[in-house]
């Protein structure tokens, strides 16, 4: 026992202090930085709840936060919803099925700055070509220079990237489910929806809570993709709170404040992710 405890604090003391270093001790910093006027540069004084106060005072954060919450409940409806629909089909008896999961997890390990340079390519060149030339006005124009459409571009990349990863968790619950239940229900006489509602779907609950939690969160989160996209624009109508914390903390001086910013942005993250837990382990009881 003592070996192997002396084994244990070789390899998670080392762990410990590179995590510590390189997540702990920053985020600590800028817990203490979010109450003094700090620039990133030169002397700083405590200002005490002054940034704290100042945040829900500013409506270009108010605007991001609409839009941050906006994208991310639109952008996990829709990629659970797809991820489902795709892991049932690849969990069925088809002809290479095994291959199909292998290209369908390939968006997931690609960069997500390369994917946003490509589909911004696609959005600003290919597509209005394609538009004007089969007579499609809605495809004429790039969606991504409108401010009221410029967000949809966003969701569309990030959920074909978010997809495949969804989609590879969905097939693990759904591998447990065993065919003799079905079986037995098509011998009842259940139909397609019936099986799914009554057999699939409360057997991947624990599934589906993963996928909305963690989808939820990424989503909250989003920058890569609005920095390939649109930059936040047109003007700041795709701006997220991750971007603007960013920008504000390492560009224009704002960092104690936006290291306010970010620790309420870390609390309403925590607060989604608690109150799903809450909901969708509840349904889990009840089903």
């Amino acid at each position: 026992m003592k070996k192997k405890n002396n084994v244990f604090l070789v390899i998670a003391i080392p762990a410990f202090i590179l995590f510590f270093i390189f997540h702990s001790y920053p985020a600590l910093q800028g817990i203490f930085y979010s109450f003094t006027d700090w620039k990133g540069y030169g002397d700083w004084n405590f200002v005490g709840l002054k940034n704290y106060l100042n945040v829900f005072k500013d409506g270009r954060a108010g605007d991001a936060y609409l839009f941050t919450f906006k994208f991310a409940i639109v952008s996990t409806i829709l990629v659970n919803i797809i991820s489902l629909a795709v892991a049932i089909g690849l969990n069925s008896k088809i002809k290479f099925h095994k291959t199909l999961r292998a290209i369908y997890f390939l968006p997931y390990i690609l960069s997500i700055l390369i994917v946003g340079f490509i589909f911004n390519f696609i959005f600003a060149h290919v597509l209005p070509r394609v538009g004007d030339a089969m007579g499609w006005e809605f495809l004429s124009m790039n969606i991504l220079g409108n401010p009221d459409l410029a967000w949809i571009g966003i969701v569309i990349v990030a959920v074909w990237q978010a997809v495949s990863f969804n989609t590879i968790l969905y097939l693990a619950g759904l591998v447990t489910i065993s065919e003799d239940l079905y079986e037995a229900a098509s011998i009842d006489g259940a139909g397609v929806w019936t099986k799914f509602w009554r057999i699939t779907f409360p057997l991947i609950a624990p599934f589906f809570t993963i996928n909305m939690v963690l989808s939820l969160k990424n989503f909250l989160m989003v920058f890569d993709q609005i920095v390939a996209l649109t930059g936040g624009g047109p003007g700041k109508s795709t701006e997220s709170i991750s971007l603007l914390i960013y920008r504000g903390g390492f560009e224009g001086g704002q960092f104690a404040y936006q290291s306010a910013n970010a620790v309420i942005y870390f609390i309403v993250i925590i607060i989604f992710s608690v109150v799903q837990l809450k909901f969708l382990n509840k349904r889990e009881v009840e089903n």
